[in-house]
């Protein structure tokens, strides 16, 4: 049966408004922690790229069970189902538990890497402790997620996401100025948001997929999950060590009021944009696995066409919100004058990037959907590394300032929108 956009749509849809609402939990600690100054606004931004890196490492699991289990699904293997998301889920709680552990005990350590001194320092430390102690359901949820949109149940994740949103932005205000704990409770509130989540969707696992809590443990099948993952896991880590690198040397240098916009611009606001384009990937990953999974590639290319046409209007929708509307956007989140200007700068800025970032996030997913996660490491990681070298050519050594550190990002997101378009134009990814 050929795929409509309607069914496009319908799939995609609930997936790119979970992954926004998912990746909200940053833009509601951005803007809850405002009242507590700049200084703690800034250790938010900072911490960004840290938990990045460790969902990169949390995609180990979450990668290799979408492309899998879409494959089993579309195969009709369900004894290979049940294997698959025994191992993930069992792979995403020991990985979760090492990092975490890893991540609160040289938490001074990694927030002396980000180039943070005194205050923001101090508030970067205590946010990163308390995001080890309650986290554990933020690597489990994206390997839940993965095995819900594997079998085109994308509207559970949704919900998922809505009561996780909600009750983060209740428990915030609760947990940082009610309770007192400041910094710290907003990753508390983020933490017990995900775990009544993630309880509610482990149950309608078991209801709603062949599934039963006795297949959790490991076998070979957790290999076949790490071999397609680790290559996103190197692409994302590797994304978040850079921007770590442009913090230290770049953004850090130029200021604290900086470094607060690169946390409004790219939590607040790409944290709504980009996670559309995220979703309608996965959704693109889900439908090419499972066609590929039954052998039938020519339905896999419809979808591809489709989500091609969808994302390309959707880009430029978001072009014009980041251009016309930075004043009013970046408003909500901050007060100060300074903050304010450099955010609105670095939104319309990176406006002329977001219809690549939709290309490449269209690439990605059938990339993704087919196994390829290697082609997307290899465009993606050397243009995101000369982001370092360039940033600070062009804004310390030259002056430019900020401005440049923004175009910069925005030309490297060109050049990757084009390697991975290529890729999936030259068909390999149909072997």
């Amino acid at each position: 049966m050929t795929i409509r956009s309607r069914q496009l749509i319908a799939l995609t849809l609930p997936t790119a408004l979970s992954a926004m609402l998912n990746n909200a939990y940053r833009v509601i600690d951005q803007q809850a922690v405002q009242w507590l100054g700049v200084d703690a606004q800034a250790a938010i931004a900072s911490c960004t790229f840290i938990l990045i890196g460790y969902y990169a490492i949390y995609s180990i699991i979450s990668a290799g069970t979408l492309s899998l289990v879409a494959r089993a699904v579309g195969a009709e293997q369900a004894h290979e189902q049940q294997r698959l998301i025994g191992n993930a889920l069992t792979g995403a709680v020991l990985i979760g538990a090492v990092v975490l552990g890893l991540s609160g005990l040289f938490a001074p350590a990694i927030t002396h890497l980000l180039g943070l001194s005194d205050a923001v320092a101090d508030q970067a430390t205590i946010f990163l402790r308390w995001q080890a102690a309650y986290c554990l359901p933020q690597a489990i949820m994206p390997t839940l997620d993965a095995i819900f949109i594997a079998y085109g149940r994308t509207r559970i994740v949704l919900g998922l996401q809505i009561i996780a949103t909600v009750l983060n932005i209740v428990l915030n205000p609760v947990c940082i100025y009610r309770l007192g704990y400041g910094i710290g409770g907003s990753a508390m509130a983020t933490g017990l948001s995900q775990a009544f989540a993630a309880l509610i969707g482990l149950l309608l696992l078991r209801r709603s997929c062949p599934f039963r809590f006795r297949h959790l443990g490991f076998d070979g099948a957790v290999l076949k999950i790490a071999k397609i993952g680790l290559p996103m896991c190197w692409g994302i880590l590797m994304f978040s060590l850079v921007y770590g690198a442009m913090l230290h040397w770049v953004i850090s240098p130029l200021g604290a009021p900086v470094n607060a916009a690169l946390g409004i611009g790219f939590s607040a606001l790409e944290g709504f944009t980009w996670p559309i384009f995220w979703g309608f990937s996965m959704g693109i990953a889900s439908l090419v696995g499972r066609n590929l999974g039954a052998g039938d590639v020519t339905e896999a290319k419809q979808a591809i066409r489709l989500g091609f046409k969808l994302l390309t209007l959707t880009g430029l929708l978001v072009t014009g919100i980041f251009f016309f509307g930075a004043q009013w956007l970046c408003g909500w989140f901050t007060k100060d004058a300074q903050v304010l200007a450099e955010a609105v700068r670095y939104a319309q800025i990176l406006a002329f990037a977001q219809l690549f970032v939709a290309y490449e996030s269209l690439a990605e997913g059938v990339l993704s959907g087919a196994g390829k996660t290697t082609t997307i490491f290899y465009w993606s990681a050397p243009l995101n590394i000369l982001r370092i070298p360039f940033s600070w050519f062009f804004a310390i050594y030259l002056g430019y300032g900020s401005a440049a550190v923004w175009w910069v990002i925005g030309a490297s997101t060109f050049l990757k929108a084009l390697g991975k378009g290529w890729s999936v134009r030259s068909g390999g990814w149909q072997r």
